[in-house]
Formats: structure tokens, sequence, C-alpha cells
């Protein structure tokens, strides 16, 4: 059964692997110059893509931002490798350079922007009166705090000189962004936070973010939302913008089309797919309780649905870290819940992997669990439920051998669930 999850995950980033669709989405060269932006996990990939399918005597040139370990060798699109989850002076340096090539640009030219999940942190050009710092200590605060990606870009959306739809207004020519969408609702403001999307949050909105979470801010953070919310500093560009008159922003890959790559694998099996959706949200640990509930209720009255089904999920949990240390991610913190609400459920096996290939900060997309997880833990000497609360999820699969290790796929449709109930 492991092999046969393993493939569904395959079949579900390779739905969204730019080498095979971006192609497709290509516009024909402008009669000016065509500059290539590109920002997120799968920049490298998307600017492949475009080099080896743009005619070789249309002038191209551009910029990608990509995290550490994640570029390939390009020929025309310079690759620059910056930091992830949290942002850093390599991404400054780059997003700076990007802003003031984009500003360079002609009505004639073309400006082709590739955004992917991840361009958050790696398109990070503070403000004015904020420093690299400010957004770093910041940053790694909204991420343990619980808060929502739709959340953590409002809030980092006005902090910036380049998101939210300001690298649009910057811009004269003509703008086509095609978009690998790692975001519920797959809407454009929130994939990387938007460059060339209209924002339709506010400085206010901001503040209710922070004040929701407690998160503390610098004092040239707090400034600058307050003087947004007061109105003394320009708000982001709105829907409606002229900005936006000559901007396209087209999304080329979902989480639920690569669901429904997976659906495929399953069918082809006789086992009946069953979309839950790519919206699933939450703790990961509450979220794996609503579903072991579903299990069980599969397996007592073969209602709603009757074995052998796949359970296939995707969308983005979030991991509420108490206290310090923490070892895994989202997807393996969720299949350990998973395997104690399903301990002595006979013939259930799971895998919950990100798309990136990068679960949380370790080397794992993320894990596996089969009915006998937690028989083979205990003897092993291993308390589940320690290691839950300890957030040490990579530890208790790395010590059965059942994480998922991929390495980076250099594209990103978020997370990726199937259960199988057989």
């Amino acid at each position: 059964m492991r092999a046969l999850l393993e493939e569904s995950f395959r079949a579900a980033v390779a739905a969204a692997d730019p080498l095979r669709i971006l192609a497709a989405h290509l516009p024909r060269p402008p009669r000016g110059r065509t500059l290539v932006v590109a920002a997120g996990k799968a920049a490298a990939s998307m600017s492949l893509a475009v080099e080896r399918a743009w005619p070789a005597d249309a002038p191209l040139e551009g910029l990608a931002i990509t995290r550490y370990r994640h570029s390939l060798q390009t020929a025309r699109i310079r690759v620059v490798e910056a930091g992830h989850p949290v942002p850093d002076e390599a991404g400054e340096g780059a997003a700076r350079e990007t802003l003031a090539r984009v500003r360079a640009l002609g009505e004639e030219d073309l400006l082709l922007a590739l955004i992917s999940g991840g361009g958050s942190s790696l398109l990070s050009l503070p403000a004015a009166g904020i420093s690299m710092q400010d957004l770093k200590a910041l940053t790694a605060q909204l991420l343990r705090c619980g808060a929502s990606i739709q959340e953590i870009n409002t809030v980092r959306k006005h902090l910036s000189a380049i998101q939210g739809g300001w690298l649009a207004a910057a811009c004269k020519a003509p703008i086509l962004a095609l978009i690998v969408s790692d975001v519920t609702g797959d809407d454009p403001t929130h994939v990387a936070s938007g460059p060339c999307a209209p924002d339709p949050t506010t400085y206010r909105d901001a503040l209710d973010v922070v004040a929701k979470y407690g998160v503390e801010l610098t004092a040239p953070v707090r400034a600058r939302l307050d003087d947004g919310a007061h109105g003394r500093v320009a708000e982001t560009p709105k829907p409606g913008d002229t900005a936006f008159a000559r901007a396209e922003n087209r999304v080329v890959a979902t989480g639920h089309r690569s669901l429904e790559a997976a659906a495929r694998v399953f069918r082809d099996r006789a086992i009946e797919p069953v979309i839950l959706g790519d919206t699933v949200t939450g703790e990961a640990a509450e979220v794996a309780k609503v579903m072991a509930a579903l299990v069980r209720e599969l397996r007592r009255y073969g209602a709603p649905f009757r074995p052998p089904v796949a359970l296939i999920s995707g969308g983005e949990c979030t991991v509420t870290l108490r206290g310090a240390g923490g070892r895994g991610g989202r997807c393996s913190e969720f299949l350990l819940a998973l395997a104690i609400e399903l301990e002595g459920v006979a013939g259930t096996h799971a895998l919950a992997a990100d798309t990136d290939g990068i679960d949380g900060s370790e080397d794992n997309a993320g894990a596996v669990v089969s009915p006998d997880t937690l028989a083979r833990a205990r003897s092993l000497g291993l308390d589940a439920g320690e290691h839950l609360s300890a957030h040490d999820s990579y530890g208790f699969f790395a010590a059965l051998g059942d994480l998922l290790v991929t390495g980076p796929t250099l594209t990103n449709v978020n997370d990726y669930r199937a259960i199988v109930v057989a």
C-alpha cells in the first residue's frame, strides 16, 4: 500500500510540474524586450520552462529568486537563492534589483512574472523605514503563532515595497503573471503576497491579525502599520486601480488539479477516490481528529462511502508551537495525530506530504502511516503522545523508517493527504 500512496503523491506533483505545463501558457514575444521576474519555490523550474519554449531569436532576460538548494542551470534568466521561510539579505538584494529592472521597462516590452508559493519570503523588499531584521523577527513569530497563510500575507504585504500589487504599479509594460498556487482558494493576491495582483486588505486588517495572535512588533513595524491605518502612508493598490489595467494574473497549477491526478491513480487500482477538497485547513492535530472520525464511520457503517476508498484532500494546516523546539511540519504532525486517533482501526493507511518536497524545516516531504504504526513504535520504546506534545513528528517517523524523503520537487501546490480505507 505504501508504494501506491507514494505513486499517487508523485502523480499529484507531476500535475503541477512547470516543465510539463507552463509552455502552453506562454504568450508571443512582444515587439520590445521580455523581462522574466520569478519568485518562489518553483521559480527555477518555471524559468527553465520559459527558456526551453521561448524562441531563440527573441530577446529574453530576467531574474529568478528561489529557496536555497532549489536552483537549476539556466542560460538567459539568472537564478538567485535566498531565505525561506524567513527572509534574508540575499532575497532583499535580489528583490531590489527586480524592482529596478521592472521600472526600466517600456510600453512595448513585456513583464513575464512567474509566481509560486514561497515568494512572500523570497521576494522581500522592506517598505521605507523597515529593516530586514524587522521582517525576520516578525516572520518568525507569524510562522509560530498558528496564523493562516492569508493572515500572514496580509501583514507582510503592508510592510513591503514590492508585494501587494506594488510590482505591477511600478511597471509601464504589459504584465502576464503565471501562477502556481499554493493557497486555498487560488486567489493571486495571496500567492507570494500578490506582487502583480490587487490587494483587498488594509493596514487595519494587518493590525487585527497582529492583535489576534499577540504578535510583538518592533517600533518601526508598529509605526508603519499605525501610519497606514491612519492614512499617513499610502495603501496598497486596490481592485480597480489603473495599475492592473495592463496586467493579467493567470493561475496555471492548483492543488485541486493535483488531487484529480492522484485520484486517477487510485481509480486505476479499483479503489474509489473521494476528493474532500483542496481547502482543508485548521490545526493539524484537529484536522486529524475529523478525518479519523470519518474513517471510523466508513469502517463501521460503510457510509457515506463504501471501502475500499481513498480519501484525498489538500490545503494547508497549521501547527501552533507551544514551547521551544519541535521537529517536523504540518503534514507529519497531522499523520502522528491521525495514527493516535485511529489506533485499533484495521486496514487504514495514510500519506501526507508537502508537494514542494519539504515539510516544515526538515529534509522530508512528509511521512506514511500504516495499521501497525503505533505497535511498531511501542516496540521501539516510542511514546506517540509525547512526540505529538513535543511537536516531534519528525523524530517519531524517522525512528520507524516511515519518513517520505523526495528532495525539492521545484513546484508547490500545497499539501497532499491520502487516507486509504481498505
